[in-house]
């Protein structure tokens, strides 16, 4: 992962000039049923929020799922901060990735075992952390104090990593973020519609297709899911080139955002990571979204955002 981070940023530097961008003014961002109504144009999803180095805007590293990686997200312009949560030992909802403290802090331990004022007292490790990475003044933050920093910033993909779906939510409603947020999770051929099912019907909600051993009709499992309330949208599993061409058919038809991950080797079969992306943009990100995808999640959402912005100044 280290390696790979490197090459990235590498990459990344001998493409994007040295010096740093001024980040343009940035108006109330639009609801997340607004902003995925319309299915044209690139939607930025930034994983675990902007940890990697921004050096067009003379960012460096930030934890992942911090609030600096929150507030690098607004500097550039991300569109949405995708952020983990899971609960302490005394029931608060916390920002953090993994079931146990090791990778991304200081201290030992897991996280359902932890108090809050145990999790508080550590610091967070710079960028994805491990054991060598510098400490940082940051820490581990609640999801309501993300939900305050993100509000009328930056949409939010609350990644739920436990059964907590029900608590997730509520402390969305109990904020005031049903439109700021939407939340994830698995549906596969057999899953019933989700986005009219309590707790999801609370929030804006988007099914991740299930891929059974890689040979799943994703087209059936998405119309499945569009039987009913209609979702924001979809994410797609990990899948052969040759899968996308028929879920992105129905998608196009129901007028339907699909989700797509590039980060670490990417999840479509084939030269589609962020890596490949930062050598070419428009073989990775260009192809995916001329195949019918629109939505990409990324640890280098600066280079995106950068391949935006030449797609919209190619239509000047």
């Amino acid at each position: 992962m280290a390696s790979f981070l490197r090459q990235g940023v590498l990459a990344l530097a001998l493409v994007l000039p040295a010096f740093p961008v001024p980040a343009a003014p940035r108006e109330a961002v639009p609801g997340v049923q607004v902003r995925f109504a319309d299915p044209d144009g690139v939607i930025v999803v930034a994983h675990r929020g902007c940890h990697n180095p921004a050096p067009r805007h003379g960012l460096g590293p930030a934890p992942e799922n911090s609030l600096l990686a929150l507030e690098h997200c607004v500097t550039i312009g991300a569109d949405v901060m995708e952020t983990d949560v899971l609960r302490t030992a005394d029931g608060h909802l916390v920002m953090i990735h993994d079931d146990s403290v090791d990778r991304t802090t200081n201290g030992t331990g897991r996280v359902a075992t932890l108090s809050l004022a145990q999790l508080r007292a550590l610091r967070l490790r710079q960028n994805l952390g491990g054991a060598a990475a510098p400490l940082t003044d940051e820490h581990i933050v609640t999801l309501d104090e993300m939900l305050a920093a993100a509000r009328g910033r930056i949409l939010l993909n609350l990644d739920i990593k436990a059964a907590i779906y029900p608590e997730v939510i509520e402390a969305v409603v109990r904020a005031g973020a049903q439109d700021r947020v939407f939340i994830k999770t698995e549906a596969g051929i057999a899953t019933p519609p989700l986005a009219g099912l309590t707790p999801y019907d609370r929030v804006a909600f988007m099914p991740i297709l299930l891929n059974v051993e890689g040979k799943a009709d994703l087209a059936a499992v998405l119309a499945r899911q569009l039987d009913g309330k209609r979702p924001i949208g979809a994410e797609l599993p990990r899948l052969r080139a040759e899968q996308l061409s028929s879920v992105a058919a129905l998608a196009r038809r129901h007028r339907l955002r699909l989700l797509v991950n590039t980060i670490f080797e990417g999840f479509v079969e084939g030269a589609y990571s962020d890596l490949d992306a930062l050598r070419d943009p428009a073989a990775v990100w260009g192809r995916l979204l001329a195949d019918g995808v629109t939505v990409f999640q990324t640890d280098e959402p600066e280079a995106l955002l950068a391949f935006r912005a030449s797609l919209s100044r190619a239509k000047t």
